[in-house]
């Protein structure tokens, strides 16, 4: 046991870990669709604001501007610049210092020549490379000046450099330009057609240690090589023209000096063969700390603060066909830890199963709710209206006790006859064929089944009601904020008849300047009608319609408005509206409503506003016909709707 250890598990999600739960994503998705929003929106919301214990892309946004401000505090870009004046400054001093005492024409003729040199740092280096150094400490000062741009302007292209050359030996930097040579025939191999992966690993072998960022084929040296060079040229656009052409110089002194000049040119003219970003115009970035950097801590920078932009970008998924699957796993572990990629992958699986699962379908980038969903709506609508519900409000369960399909086993059975409905009680038919067998063909194993061997189960049978709701979709609904609970409630109200009466008949109208029926599966993205009227004229047509055809039925019909009949429907089809309401639109609503009476359908008005008009029209609408007016609060329609659809069930069965 001496080679296993135990302990928490800290390498990426707990792989026991339950899965989540993307019906309760839905629900809270649901909220903001209801509301208006569209599934992506909706989604998109969820996304930013985070899933139960995993954060956000705001969050993580919130993280990756974080970093950016460090990044850009950290130091400025044109250290570089500074530390080559300085060690030449040093260098100059001690030679001046060298050749103060010396009274000869030589030492002012030196003198002379070191007063003369250009103030561009990298035009004076070149001068001095053939000068005869009198001070031994200025010599030292000189060709660490030089070791450090050869190291600085290699790291600046292959990160990690600097550390490998820390020590100044020759064959290091041969080994360098070996490097160089072997990768630039392997860019030269893979255009060719005949780069294989053993030829990368055989190149890794040799040279892995100067790229930490450890590329697993040469696909991925490419990426990292031209990221590098990216943010080299991004650097140079940030400095001033005079600075980045001191730069430039001070850049490809060091490279002439290395003998490097020649291979790092041909491997740049290959990148750019393969990557035609390279070379294009790059947006500068302002760094504003007070540390000078060097080069290639400059070129890092800019580096990781181009990675957190792209980063940024991807996370707030603002362009079109945005999609978590845009997102670098690799960017955000750089720049926020592996926490962060846990978050992100989170999101990513709860993305993809809101789509496995079967509730939202993706068409061309445009997120659908399917019917699966929408039922889940509705049944998280229905549970939040009984969960407001008192106990004693639950009622309208009244059964009948005669046959039906519809209604609870009873224990017993029956001989079946033509036209019943019962299920087939299989045991007991088998039974009853078995004891015939037996009987005529005196204990003979064979059983053949007869229609009188069939027997079906009696149950308790169920009333059926023929139910409508006609609900307000004129865009004072919207105004007054009574919308999405509306819909809820529609939701909700479909739920309950699916799960506990699914004999029942439902009919769902909407209703603004014209009627229409509304299917479950629109009802979650339905919009309102952004139209002038109030067309319950029309609303009650088609629900007069939906009642005859179903006679046996009961009917009971629910009415969800804000404002009193302003439209009706003209002989030609039309819809007139009118406001106040035309005399004639309150005639033939009120007409409409007597055809409900003579169906013995009782109209239960909802009221959602305050209105005198409307008060006044819905208690006429309660005299004439017998109905109840509620006036329910937005927030309680759900509860108002569900109790009194059940209260009037019931109380039509004790009839």
């Amino acid at each position: 046991m001496s080679n296993y250890r135990y302990g928490a598990y800290d390498d990426g999600p707990d792989p026991l870990a339950p899965p989540y739960d993307v019906r309760e994503a839905l629900d809270e998705m649901g909220e903001r669709i209801l509301g208006g929003d569209n599934p992506r929106d909706a989604l998109r919301d969820l996304l930013r604001r985070g899933w139960r214990d995993r954060r956000g892309l705001e969050d993580l946004m919130r993280r990756v501007r974080e970093r950016s401000r460090e990044l850009r505090n950290a130091g400025r870009l044109d250290g570089m610049l500074d530390q080559a004046r300085e060690l030449l400054d040093e260098a100059l001093e001690a030679e001046r210092g060298a050749l103060f005492p010396d009274p000869s024409d030589d030492a002012r003729l030196a003198e002379a020549e070191l007063d003369s040199l250009p103030r561009d740092t990298a035009r004076a280096i070149r001068q001095l490379a053939d000068y005869n150094w009198r001070s031994p400490e200025a010599r030292q000062r000189f060709e660490e000046l030089r070791d450090l741009l050869r190291r600085e302007v290699l790291d600046s292209q292959f990160k990690g450099m600097k550390q490998a050359l820390e020590n100044p030996d020759p064959a290091a930097m041969q080994r360098v330009k070996d490097m160089l040579a072997e990768l630039r025939q392997m860019l030269d191999a893979d255009t060719r057609g005949e780069h294989t992966q053993q030829d990368f690993d055989d190149f890794m072998a040799n040279y892995g240690d100067m790229f930490p960022d450890n590329p697993a084929n040469l696909e991925e040296l490419v990426d990292s090589l031209v990221r590098r060079m990216m943010a080299a040229e991004r650097l140079l656009d940030s400095l001033s023209d005079e600075q980045r052409e001191e730069l430039a110089n001070l850049m490809a002194q060091a490279m002439e000096d290395a003998g490097l000049a020649a291979e790092l040119s041909a491997l740049g003219d290959a990148l750019r063969a393969r990557r035609p970003e390279l070379g294009r115009p790059q947006r500068g970035v302002r760094m504003s700390g007070g540390q000078p950097l060097g080069l290639g801590d400059a070129t890092t920078a800019v580096a990781d603060l181009a990675d957190l932009a792209d980063l940024e970008s991807a996370l707030g998924q603002e362009y079109p066909g945005a999609s978590l699957e845009d997102v670098d796993e690799e960017a955000v572990r750089r720049a926020l830890g592996r926490q962060a990629v846990d978050d992100l992958q989170a999101l990513r699986r709860l993305e993809r199963e809101l789509q496995r699962q079967g509730y939202l379908t993706n068409d061309g980038g445009n997120l659908e709710l399917t019917p699966k969903a929408v039922r889940r709506l509705g049944d998280t609508a229905l549970r939040q209206v009984f969960a407001g519900l008192e106990s004693g409000m639950r009622g309208g369960d009244h059964d009948r006790h005669d046959a039906g399909q519809a209604g609870d086993l009873t224990g017993s059975t029956r001989e079946w006859v033509f036209g019943d409905e019962q299920p087939i009680d299989v045991p007991a038919t088998v039974r009853s064929a078995l004891l015939r067998s037996a009987a005529e063909n005196g204990g003979s194993s064979s059983v053949r089944l007869t229609a009188g061997d069939f027997r079906v189960a009696e149950t308790e049978r169920r009333s059926a009601a023929a139910v409508c709701l006609l609900v307000d979709l004129s865009y004072s609904m919207a105004l007054r904020g009574t919308w999405a609970v509306a819909k809820q409630t529609a939701l909700a109200l479909h739920a309950l008849l699916r799960t506990k009466y699914p004999q029942d008949a439902i009919q769902v109208v909407g209703f603004s300047n014209y009627a229409r029926e509304l299917h479950e599966t629109e009802l979650a993205g339905l919009g309102w009608d952004m139209v002038q009227g109030t067309n319950l004229h029309h609303a009650l047509m088609i629900a007069g319609r939906h009642l005859d055809k179903h006679p046996e039925h009961d009917p009971v019909v629910l009415i969800v408005t804000d404002g009193e009949p302003t439209a009706h429907l003209m002989r030609d089809g039309r819809a007139w509206f009118d406001w106040p309401p035309a005399p004639e639109t309150i005639e033939l609503t009120l007409a409409e409503v007597d055809k409900m009476t003579r169906r013995h359908a009782a109209l239960n008005i909802f009221m959602l506003a305050d209105d005198e008009r409307l008060a006044a029209f819905v208690d006429n609408v309660a005299k004439r016909n017998g109905g109840r007016v509620l006036r329910a609060t937005p927030e309680r329609l759900g509860e108002y709707v569900v109790s009194d659809f059940l209260r009037t069930r019931g109380a039509r069965r004790q009839r």
